[in-house]
């Protein structure tokens, strides 16, 4: 876990009293008669990648909900350095699925990322010299500098993750939500994508992604935490995506490519996201 002065902040006000820990406790979450966790209980430090995962209707999904703040538990606590996680919403950045955005909509890569600072300037407030300097920061740290013109529409799948990070970063959010933020990228841009996520955890940033890629996972992320439902392993993704683990958590497994012993690959009868 990283010191507190480890902690990137391009701003004021940023203050982690607690030790800098997400903490789920006892929590259970579901829409309507439907109970989608049960149960759940994990802390996880910043400075850390962590995966969800698990198959269909798992509650990868409704766990990301309940951190950004779109659901509430039906029991239980979130807590965000002690203290609970409604105290903190301006530390915590969503980054949705590429299917989920209309990349048709007239928006440049540097008004897009702008948007990160409308909770502090307000939604109408113009932004200051701090404001924009953060913006440029995030759009360097993110290599989209020479690309800040472009239409969102006209940029490749691993950019397109890139906007919605700076934008993360442009908040300057702690704790990064980010649904299934590789699908769709050739080799390249997951390799890509991967470093970067790797630098801002190692900035001191809490990352935290629902994951489907059984092979790349133990590559990408530090930890991982295999639901279904309620959770069947949490710890060091290696540790956790073990054959009895996952068989527990999709069924009916086969073995994985010969270069990743000890894992094993869902079957493809086997639902999972």
């Amino acid at each position: 876990m990283n010191k507190m002065e480890d902690h990137i902040c391009w701003g004021a006000g940023h203050h982690h009293e607690g030790g800098h820990v997400l903490s789920v406790q006892g929590v259970c979450a579901g829409y309507g008669r439907v109970e989608a966790l049960h149960e759940l209980s994990f802390a996880v430090c910043c400075g850390r990648t962590l995966a969800l995962v698990g198959p269909n209707g798992a509650g990868k999904s409704t766990l990301l909900n309940l951190l950004a703040g779109l659901l509430r538990p039906r029991s239980g606590e979130i807590l965000w350095n002690g203290h609970p996680l409604t105290e903190n919403r301006h530390e915590i950045a969503y980054v949705p699925q590429r299917s989920e955005v209309d990349w048709r909509f007239p928006l440049t890569v540097r008004g897009l990322v702008e948007m990160g600072r409308f909770p502090a300037a307000g939604l109408w407030g113009a932004l200051n010299a701090h404001d924009r300097g953060i913006v440029d920061r995030a759009l360097e740290l993110m290599g989209l500098g020479d690309l800040q013109q472009r239409q969102i529409g006209a940029l490749s799948g691993g950019q397109q993750q890139r906007c919605f990070l700076a934008r993360a970063l442009a908040q300057e959010a702690h704790i990064l939500l980010l649904d299934e933020p590789f699908t769709g990228l050739d080799v390249p841009g997951t390799e890509s994508l991967a470093e970067m996520l790797r630098t801002l955890a190692g900035e001191g940033r809490l990352v935290i992604a629902s994951h489907h890629d059984l092979h790349t996972a133990p590559a990408i992320f530090d930890d991982c935490l295999l639901l279904k439902r309620r959770m069947i392993a949490f710890g060091p993704t290696a540790e956790v995506l073990t054959p009895p683990n996952l068989e527990r958590a999709f069924g009916a497994l086969l073995p994985l490519h010969p270069a990743l012993p000890g894992l094993c690959h869902v079957a493809p009868s086997a639902s999972h996201e």
